[in-house]
């Protein structure tokens, strides 16, 4: 499917008019930085995009390369903004793949940290796969909607399992120990750093004189609070003054040190994705997923044009709309872009057999090109 142009030899005589001719084309060129001042093709190397991919059969990674051209740009210009879905936005476009155990918490962290996104695989438990999620998503937030809380009548051995879990300890104090009770305190490592007896109750060390925002105040109007105060935490209460919500200063850093972060707009969480198969116990599968605040699944197959990828799409768009975003695959035809388009899919995963250690090619005799 590959093909060159192929000029026929010239004597020397016609050489040099025609090397004068290519240099005035190119200097116009160059001058006005523009292909359409270019008028004589006869000059053009290579082929544009569109007559490769207008050519019949398909191509491999090195059937060709790409062409130097004319710069007239400089770096910091350059975007590399792109969508991984319909409704998913990115600053950098890098997936981390599904296959095997590559994705799990901190590759998924990192990779949303640089302006990506991580897939975190499913071969585990469901609850493997949620804690996983559930990492990711607790990394980095905005308004923190289900803090950890705790009340005056636990002891401080709970806030030292609650630091070992989960790597924090900077916990507010609510009637009820609960969300949407009233708040009457907070404690942090500070409050109990040096107390020996750890059956000490948090009501004995919490500290009651808390710096609080108030309910519907935007991120920006209590991250300013937050760091006015110089508080660790800032718990967001409502009129009665019950626990709605909590920001963090580790939170701010975050911010400033990965502009680029790939975050959920809603909750300022890190994007995360999770993949998952087409049997039915993958429904229960996704439900948790989703519980847990997964932003797009990826239905990962080696040949996605089937009626259990249908069916499963389809189930998907019918009980979670765009909350969910769906990337369907794998496909390396026309036909099967076609149907899972039709079928629901927010993006598709192209190529099949192209891994190093994927044996679909030899399994299923498939061996489509990358570009076809």
């Amino acid at each position: 499917g590959h093909q060159s142009r192929v000029h026929p030899p010239r004597s020397p005589a016609s050489v040099f008019p025609a090397l004068r001719s290519a240099m005035a084309l190119s200097l116009t060129k160059y001058k006005n930085g523009t292909q359409e001042d270019v008028q004589d093709k006869e000059f053009r190397d290579g082929f544009s995009a569109h007559e490769i991919f207008a050519m019949s059969g398909g191509v491999t990674y090195n059937d060709y390369i790409l062409l130097p051209g004319f710069i007239d740009f400089s770096a910091d210009q350059v975007s590399i903004d792109s969508r991984l879905t319909k409704k998913i936005a990115m600053h950098t476009p890098f997936v981390s793949s599904p296959m095997d155990t590559v994705t799990e918490a901190e590759t998924a962290i990192n990779m949303a940290l640089f302006g990506g996104i991580g897939i975190v695989h499913c071969n585990n438990t469901i609850e493997q796969q949620c804690e996983i999620v559930r990492q990711v998503k607790r990394f980095k937030n905005g308004f923190i909607t289900d803090p950890y809380t705790v009340s005056p009548s636990h002891k401080l051995s709970d806030i030292d399992e609650i630091k070992h879990k989960f790597g924090f300890s900077g916990i507010p104090v609510t009637e009820t120990g609960k969300m949407g009770s009233r708040l009457v305190g907070i404690v942090t490592t500070r409050d109990h750093d040096f107390i020996t007896d750890r059956s000490t109750l948090v009501s004995q060390v919490m500290t009651t004189d808390v710096v609080v925002a108030e309910e519907g105040c935007s991120l920006e109007e209590a991250n300013n609070i937050l760091r006015d105060s110089k508080k660790g935490k800032l718990p967001i209460v409502n009129s009665n003054h019950e626990l709605v919500s909590l920001i963090s200063r580790k939170d701010l850093r975050k911010n400033r040190d990965f502009p680029q972060a790939s975050k959920d707009h809603l909750n300022k969480r890190l994007l995360c994705g999770a993949s998952i198969h087409t049997r039915e116990s993958d429904k229960e599968r996704l439900k948790k997923l989703v519980e847990q605040g997964v932003n797009v699944a990826v239905i990962d197959s080696s040949q996605g044009n089937s009626v259990y990828q249908k069916q499963m799409i389809e189930y998907i768009k019918a009980t979670y709309g765009d909350a969910v975003q769906v990337i369907a695959g794998n496909v390396v035809t026309v036909e099967q872009a076609r149907n899972l388009i039709s079928w629901g899919a927010d993006a598709l995963r192209v190529g099949m057999g192209s891994g190093s250690i994927c044996t679909t090619q030899e399994v299923m005799a498939f061996l489509p090109p990358p570009a076809a």
